[in-house]
């Protein structure tokens, strides 16, 4: 694999080498300082070599076997293929240290001299002279390499997890006396492997082991892509240590961590995990595969408030004066791109009146609960399983939070407080037992560049979805969605992102309709009319995309494969237009619409309980879904339909799926009651605009109807298509839906009309949406730049200026590009 990637190059390197080594567990202690915009501290990893991951897994099949083995077999994801590497003893050569911790800024009296810091980058894995030999084991020292990048290493060491009292009860080998490597990776390997039930007991001792001493550090060096590490005289992934500690610095410039205000002007930051993902706030690993748990502490000034992806409402210590410190924990594994923070001057937005019902401040049910009794097998590595807890099973509303700037305490009480309960229920009425025990809601700053992105427990939606009820509802219903397809259920190749919001997008529309207690009718109305916008949305971006950003699995046959280390790439990855593509938002959606419609909606939702039931705590791939499915679709229904043919029309073929263009014309003309309304009031439109100033005696003026948004957005799509609209029809347009009031959507496409007409008295609107909806202005500042027009792209300067230094800086790289 090329080490000296460009960081410009479409992209992203997964260079982790997960087939030897995978981290169980991170353990992050940080200090947040919001002036310098810096995190620092340390992580300390936990690790398991690929033998002792190949027996559990043998185990595990054997297992499932006996109890279930056709289930199993459908369940279990296939094991990592990795070479073998032979096993070697240790002399204990360093005794065990008093039980020590180091403060900030104090070094570690075990540090040895000759120890390698990061100040000398070496060119590159392939030609380090510590790469680890697979094919003549015992010539090189093992080398771990994890994915790092924007960060200041500062040092590596092995951790003594002997030195934590009692520890000893973990391990199994009497033999073993003294403190040597062997039994150091023992105790390791125990606490990894502890039983699901004693979850907590796992979390205490993986605290205690971040905080026993170092005994030795190791040697390390970094490039632009990763950090890797060895211990002279470890040649296999077993001799190498299980717990190491990284020292380490973010940079003010890494790209996983955003700095910036929030809509009162006061700091914050907060991680996206995209597009780089994590990698420049800990060093991890960034393969889906690497499935960890974590915990984390977070201290930061007495003003702000801690929220993180964890299982526990985290309530602040207080430390010394003016700082506090928060904890979280996880203990379902997930990839370390799932993990978030945020910290900032957030409050807690409370309903005005709490009914009977309202289960927001109840505490979440824990993963142990004492009526827990298995209901099934289970095919993910053990955890507290949520769907293996009666009481979980039945919990239509889990425990919930809002969290925004006190400046918007009023709209998120009016919108998202009042639609979140609603909504929970039901995403559960659909697709079953919530896989997470809780979930608060963070209005981030105006300078997200997307308008939701969804956590374990934890939800970023941007400001621009409070100006809508039903803009707010749909997007609340797409990232509550995720919780189930995304981070219950992940794609084990991060190219196959329609398995991910593919889904969202098609549930989105279920979800919403349930959480407002239409009928069939009326849901079938609302869900014909968003396909609608959906299929001139597919058509748009198919025009103006490259034919292969259009292509939803374009590693085709090799999707999932890694080399022999694990390493690998995500196609595209660094390409920053491809952040504000939906092909496979849209391409995902119309495929699973598809097949629902060939199944039938009743029998697809029950089927789709049963796959969460299957795989939830597991990566899939496209195979394992359309497998399962298409077992499901009786014969009669196929028409040919098979896994070979919706992968080569649907996920590896750019432009509109055969099957979905002969759908779309053999509907032609058949709208929905709602979708004709639109059509009609598009003629009375079209009417008005082409007649002479003064009408004629007698001629009666159009009377308009009012429509809801999404009929709206759909009118104003239409429009787009006229060629030109006289300033009195648009002033008309205006006067008559209020357009600057409506929700972001609306205002989105009445921006393109001010824009494409030069509709210069409503020029203000533009600016005001080019700084307030950050989210979606991106595609505007094109739209102003190809005018040609010298007033309107002296406006995107303008707001250029005033944007860039707050804006999220892909956004920002894509539109100097278009303004310069």
């Amino acid at each position: 694999m090329d080490t000296k990637l460009d960081p410009s190059r479409d992209d992203l390197p997964l260079m982790a080498n997960t087939s030897h080594m995978l981290v169980r567990h991170y353990t992050l202690d940080l200090d947040v300082d919001v002036e310098s915009h810096v995190i620092e501290g340390t992580t300390v990893l936990f690790l398991e070599d690929e033998n002792s991951l190949k027996k559990r897994t043998r185990s595990t099949q054997e297992t499932c076997q006996l109890e279930a083995e056709e289930a199993c077999r459908l369940r279990t994801p296939e094991p990592c293929r990795v070479p073998m590497t032979s096993a070697r003893s240790f002399s204990c050569k360093v005794g065990c240290s008093d039980f020590a911790t180091f403060g900030k800024g104090e070094k570690d009296p075990s540090a040895k001299d000759g120890n390698h810091d990061n100040q000398e980058q070496a060119s590159g894995i392939s030609s380090s002279k510590y790469c680890c030999d697979t094919e003549h084991h015992g010539r090189e020292d093992f080398l771990l390499v994890l994915d790092c990048c924007d960060l200041s290493v500062l040092k590596v060491e092995e951790v003594d997890v002997a030195a934590v009292p009692g520890i000893e009860k973990l391990t199994r080998s009497p033999k073993l006396t003294g403190v040597c490597e062997e039994l150091r990776n023992e105790i390791v390997g125990e606490l990894v492997t502890l039983p699901a039930h004693h979850w907590r007991e796992q979390l205490d001792y993986y605290a205690l082991c971040s905080r026993a001493p170092g005994c030795g550090e190791l040697f390390f060096d970094t490039d632009a892509w990763s950090l890797r590490i060895r211990k002279t005289g470890a040649q296999t992934a077993m001799d190498f240590p299980h717990a190491i500690r990284i020292w380490y610095k973010t940079k003010p410039e890494g790209q996983s961590v955003t700095w910036t205000s929030d809509q009162s002007g006061r700091p914050c930051v907060y991680t996206m995990g995209s597009p780089i993902n994590n990698r420049a706030l800990f060093p991890c690993q960034e393969p889906p595969v690497a499935m960890s748990t974590w915990q984390a502490t977070v201290r930061a000034a007495a003003s702000f408030v801690v929220l993180m992806s964890g299982e526990n409402s985290a309530k602040p210590t207080p430390l010394r004066e003016g700082c506090l410190s928060w904890h979280y924990y996880v203990t379902m594994p997930m990839p370390a791109s799932t993990f978030t923070v945020a910290v900032g001057c957030w409050t807690e937005i409370k309903p005005e009146t709490c009914s009977s019902n309202d289960l927001a401040t109840a505490g979440p049910l824990p993963p142990s609960a004492t009526d827990s009794r298995s209901v099934g097998i289970c095919g993910h590595m053990e955890y507290p399983c949520r769907f293996q807890n009666t009481s979980a099973t039945t919990q239509e509303l889990i425990p919930h939070r809002v969290f925004a700037p006190v400046c918007l305490r009023g709209v998120c009480q009016e919108t998202l407080v009042r639609l979140l309960p609603p909504c929970l229920s039901a995403a559960h009425s659909v697709l079953g037992t919530h896989p997470f025990s809780r979930l608060d809601i963070l209005i981030v700053p105006a300078n997200f560049p997307s308008l939701g992105m969804a956590s374990p427990h934890i939800i970023f939606l941007s400001q621009s979805t409070l100006t809508g009820w039903s803009l707010c509802g749909t997007r609340l219903c797409h990232e509550i969605a995720h919780s189930w397809f995304g981070l219950a259920i992940g794609a084990r190749d991060w190219t196959e992102e329609w398995l991910s919001e593919g889904f969202a997008t098609h549930l989105e529309d279920i979800i919403w309709a349930e959480a407002q207690q239409l009928s069939s009718h009326e849901a079938q109305e609302q869900q014909e009319l968003r396909a609608c916008l959906r299929w001139h949305r597919l058509q748009d971006e198919l025009q103006n995309s490259p034919e292969e950003m259009q292509v939803l699995r374009p590693s085709k046959e090799k999707t999932g494969h890694v080399s022999d280390s694990g390493a690998s790439v995500v196609r595209h990855g660094l390409n920053p237009d491809k952040m504000f593509m939906q092909v496979h938002y849209l391409k995902g959606y119309f495929l699973l619409r598809f097949l629902a419609r060939r199944l039938g909606d009743e029998a697809y939702f029950s089927f789709l309980r049963k796959f969460v039931y299957t795989f939830h705590g597991q990566l899939i791939l496209s195979q394992n879904f359309l497998q399962m499915l298409l077992e499901n679709i009786p014969e009669e229904n196929r028409l040919e339909l098979s896994v070979e043919n919706i992968f080569q029309d649907w996920l590896e073929s750019s432009g509109i799926p055969k099957l979905l263009q002969q759908e779309r014309r053999r509907r032609a003309g058949a709208e929905c009651a709602l979708a004709r309304r639109v059509g009609t009031e598009v003629a009375k439109w079209t009417r008005a605009n082409r007649r002479p100033r003064r009408r004629k005696r007698g001629e009666q003026e159009d009377v308009f109807e009012k429509l809801l948004p999404d009929q709206l957005v759909l009118l104003l799509e239409h429009l787009l298509e006229e060629k030109t609209l006289r300033p009195r029809t648009l002033q008309s347009l205006q006067r008559t839906y209020c357009l600057h009031e409506q929700d972001a959507e609306v205002r989105h496409r009445w921006c393109e009309l001010i824009i494409k007409h030069k509709f210069t008295e409503a020029y203000e609107q533009v600016e005001r949406f080019l700084q307030e909806d950050q989210a979606m202005g991106v595609y505007l500042y094109g739209e102003l730049m190809v005018s040609e027009d010298a007033r309107q792209q002296q406006l995107a300067r303008r707001c250029f200026e005033l944007a860039k230094e707050q804006m999220d800086r892909f956004s920002a790289q894509v539109v100097a590009e278009m303004l310069f």
